[in-house]
């Protein structure tokens, strides 16, 4: 009958110390704190030591005062410092070898060695036999030499503490490896490129992170043994070349740079190898993959200067509508007096300048103003359709408009509408320059690509016919205020859509086409929609009728059986019926609490429910602040594919 689970380590346990039992040596094994863990029977019978002395967690000193007040030391005039003294070398935990003889004349070898956990073993052999061989080796053999027999001797006594040094070296090399594949887990495990070159600049260890890090086509798995060129390429070797000398001179340095095989964003640290103001031998490198940290940083820079720009810009652009109010108000008095000839034509120019301030003012407003970015689920296919469809109309003839799509079947989540009006105004922007150049009847071409880079960003390329950006275009472009087209443009369309795609992570990049005409690159971050297509049993808890009559068709066009609460007494007697395993709250409900509230009481009762929130308060008010830090928040009004990628964002 097999051993019970229970009953397995009681049972290793015995055998180990009946295995122990039958060796003809004594051993021993204290801990760091000096207390026995483990001895074996030799052990108590050779020193003929009291029970309690051989108990596991018998103290080292105590076993040291026996052996010492007994005379197995020989004679010992003060006991407690002999004690102290044998107790402080223990302590050490240092290899030793030694042989000694016991009261009554026996001879014994002590063998010990620290262990890696702390503490030490120690094997006591009795070495009689070997001692009286000796004896009678230097009695029998007068024609041998004093010399002969004292080196024999010392060579005896040298080859048994040889032996016991190599297995004390055994077993730290055994512990060694032990180390190093365990150091090696860990760094094969870490999502980092750990590597080591030495100063040919040559790798010389790599924990095979580089691909996972930095993937390419081109490049090798295994990199030891190559250069830093060969593995990386030049262009990537060149944006590091600079920092590889400098650690190899003692500074350590830490820097980004744009991998641009791989469109991955790349932390890199380089730290010189050097011990103690040595020589440097080599770097270690530390490379990470930051570029989703770089795609949020670069949101969150520019939702900062919305947020700035809004402030500084609210109070003047106030101030200036009042005057642009006072402006059309006086120009429209004037417009209605008898006034001399040619006056009536200078009133009618004053006012299409104000109002075309006015213009300016909101368009300012939409530059600097707060906005959320709104992600949906995106089919790529049907929005360039939809795009081509809003954009023909405004294409005179002689101009085309061609989509191209590399990949992109899957649908994505992004905020389809922020990209649409970000590509309008750059279809607009092309058709503007190609209309303007000489001959502006000629036959053009405005090509937009769109496609997958590398499973990192998504690209979208616009390129036109037309005469390309001007090296101060390419320069200044993107600044709001900067326009080539005189008094017809206010410089501020590319300037939003650089905020536009800037605030949601993206890049972008203007340029000159090889063969004439003007490239704008934008680069948004490529997340992959992956709804969770199984259907959810969702509480829905509204208080205004027409609203959760509209959100509870939403919920069940996505898939969702919905039930409904009008308040948040309602809801939490209806959150805990089985099968319940979201919840979709208005902020702002009747009842003893209000949806923050009741969403927060459930988390601590009913921890599997997921609680979302909706709202229609401003982005100022301090319940939807406390709401938006605590769950996921839809601000009203919305629609269902709104609604369907907040519930996939509120569950990643």
């Amino acid at each position: 009958m097999a051993p019970t689970q229970d009953a397995r380590p009681a049972m290793t346990a015995a055998m180990t110390a009946a295995g122990l039992n039958l060796i003809q040596q004594a051993l021993s094994i204290y801990d760091s704190d000096l207390r026995l863990a483990v001895c074996n029977r030799r052990f108590s019978e050779m020193f003929s030591l009291p029970p309690e002395l051989s108990e596991p967690g018998a103290a080292f000193e105590d076993t040291i005062r026996f052996l010492v007040a007994r005379g197995e030391y020989g004679t010992v005039e003060d006991v407690e410092a002999a004690v102290a003294a044998r107790v402080e070398a223990a302590r050490a935990f240092q290899p030793h070898y030694m042989e000694r003889m016991r009261p009554g004349g026996r001879w014994i070898s002590v063998e010990g060695a620290p262990l890696a956990q702390g503490g030490w073993v120690t094997v006591y052999t009795d070495i009689t036999e070997i001692k009286l061989q000796e004896g009678l080796l230097r009695a029998r053999s007068e024609e041998l030499s004093e010399q002969v027999l004292a080196n024999a001797e010392r060579l005896s006594q040298a080859n048994r503490q040889l032996a016991a040094t190599n297995a004390a070296l055994e077993e730290t090399k055994r512990e060694l490896t032990e180390m190093e594949a365990r150091t090696r887990l860990t760094t094969e495990m870490m999502p980092a490129h750990i590597a080591h070159v030495g100063r040919d600049l040559r790798y010389t260890y790599s924990n095979r992170r580089l691909s996972s890090v930095m993937p390419g086509p081109g490049r090798p798995q295994s990199i030891l043994g190559l250069t830093g060129r060969e593995a990386l390429g030049a262009a990537t070797f060149e944006k590091i070349a600079a920092y590889l000398h400098r650690a190899l001179e003692g500074e350590a340095s830490v820097f980004e740079f744009a991998d641009d095989e791989s469109g991955r964003r790349i932390r890199a640290a380089f730290t010189p190898d050097q011990t103690d103001g040595g020589p440097i031998n080599g770097v270690y490198i530390l490379s990470m993959d930051v570029t989703e940290e770089v795609q949020a940083r670069s949101a969150l820079m520019q939702t900062r200067k919305r947020e700035l720009a809004a402030q500084l810009t609210s109070g003047l652009a106030h101030d200036f509508a009042n005057l642009l109010t006072i402006i059309l108000g006086l120009q429209g008095r004037l417009e209605r007096l008898a006034l001399p000839e040619g006056a009536q034509g200078l009133v009618a120019a004053t006012l299409a300048a104000a109002r075309r301030g006015g213009t300016l003012l909101d368009r300012i407003a939409g530059i600097s103003g707060k906005r959320e970015l709104k992600p949906v689920v995106t089919a790529m296919p049907q929005f360039l359709a939809d795009l081509a469809a809003l954009s023909e109309p405004i294409l005179p003839d002689h101009i085309q408009l061609w989509m191209q799509r590399e990949g992109l079947e899957a649908p994505l989540r992004l905020d389809a509408g922020m990209l649409q009006d970000a590509l309008v105004n750059l279809i607009l922007n092309a058709r503007d320059a190609m209309v303007g150049q000489a001959g502006g009847a000629r036959p053009g071409k405005i090509t937009l690509t769109a496609r997958n880079l590398r499973d990192t960003w998504l690209e979208i390329v616009v390129e036109d016919d037309g005469p390309g950006f001007s090296e101060e275009a390419l320069a200044h472009g993107l600044d709001p205020f900067f326009t080539t087209k005189g008094g017809e443009g206010s410089g501020l369309g590319l300037a939003m859509v650089y905020d536009q795609v800037t605030l949601a992570g993206g890049t972008v990049r203007l340029a000159n086409r090889d063969a004439g005409g003007g490239r704008v690159t934008l680069r948004l971050p490529l997340r992959r929609a992956t709804p969770d297509a199984t259907p959810k049993m969702v509480l829905l808890v509204e208080d205004n009728p027409d609203i959760r009559e509209n959100v509870r068709e939403m919920l069940r066009g996505l898939g969702h059986s919905v039930i409904e609460a009008a308040s948040t007494d309602e809801g939490l007697s209806l959150a805990t019926l089985p099968g319940v395993e979201i919840v979709l709250s208005d902020i702002s409900l009747p009842g003893q609490m209000n949806g923050v509230e009741m969403l927060e009481k459930l988390a601590t009762s009913h921890p599997p429910l997921r609680g979302f929130l909706m709202t229609s308060l401003p982005a100022s008010a301090p319940l939807r602040l406390r709401g938006e830090a605590r769950f996921p928040l839809l601000a009203k009004p919305f629609d269902a594919s709104q609604l369907a990628a907040f519930l996939m964002r509120g569950q990643t």
